[in-house]
């Protein structure tokens, strides 16, 4: 047959990763974020002989070349109740919304109300919303109205964002985070009831094709939630009529 006596006696050894396997188990539990070149250097620096092609075949066979994603832990909420603020700019509560074109693509919207009396104070519609646009809306809205005591959001990775923490503690009169515990969406109550209300009136009512035509009905449904859709929980009265309506009274007494 051809055959060479070695080819025909030779008898496969099966190899013994056992060891490899242990330490890079170690490796990779102690250092979550190394990869397999830092698995390999400090296996060397450790005095293991294995040459970097076993050392991958080991790696790969136990799948840890496939990155995982650590669980970001959130610090511990603290429920706090819903109180109605008694003067505007006591309390803001800002939340996302999202929705698509006809053409598929998708779309957030960025919403911001006052407490006291529900006024919507911005939609900020666009693709992508990152912290950094968060903080301009925001910004852009002190400047107009004045510095809130304290802003309610839920635990959005824009809203946790160290960067608009920073922005919060840099100002004048420091602005206070007041984080709802996660899936508890009724702890931000009131911003939750104008979602329900944009998304039955606005988002499901329409089909928009661009984000201009969303950008201008958002604008002209927030003027018109604003100063004529009656409110039942301010006794039927706009938020603006509200608003016109307590202060004097307030400042009488």
């Amino acid at each position: 047959m051809s055959l060479s006596r070695t080819s025909y006696q030779y008898k496969a050894k099966l190899k013994d990763d056992t060891e490899l396997q242990n330490a890079l188990t170690d490796l990779t539990t102690k250092h979550v974020a190394i990869g397999f070149w830092q698995c390999c250097y400090r296996l060397w620096n450790k005095g293991y002989w294995w040459n970097h092609k076993r050392i991958y075949r080991v790696y790969t066979d136990m799948k840890l070349n496939i990155r995982r994603r650590a669980k970001r832990r959130l610090p511990e909420r603290v429920k706090q109740p819903l109180e109605v603020p008694t003067g505007p700019n006591q309390v803001w509560s800002i939340d996302f919304m999202s929705d698509s074109l006809v053409d598929g693509r998708r779309y957030r919207l960025f919403n911001v109300i006052d407490d006291f009396n529900r006024e919507s104070l911005a939609i900020e519609v666009d693709t992508s919303l990152p912290s950094l646009r968060v903080i301009r809306v925001l910004e852009k809205l002190i400047n107009h109205r004045g510095i809130p005591t304290t802003i309610r959001c839920d635990n959005r990775p824009e809203f946790i964002s160290h960067k608009l923490e920073q922005w919060c503690s840099e100002k004048d009169k420091p602005i206070t985070l007041q984080f709802i515990q996660p899936g508890r969406p009724m702890q931000n109550a009131f911003i939750e009831r104008k979602n329900g209300s944009i998304r039955r009136e606005l988002l499901n009512a329409y089909l928009f094709y661009s984000l201009n035509e969303v950008r201008e009905k958002c604008e002209e449904w927030r003027l018109d939630y604003n100063t004529e859709r009656p409110h039942k929980s301010l006794g039927y009265l706009s938020p603006i009529k509200y608003q016109d309506d307590l202060l004097p009274k307030k400042r009488s007494d």
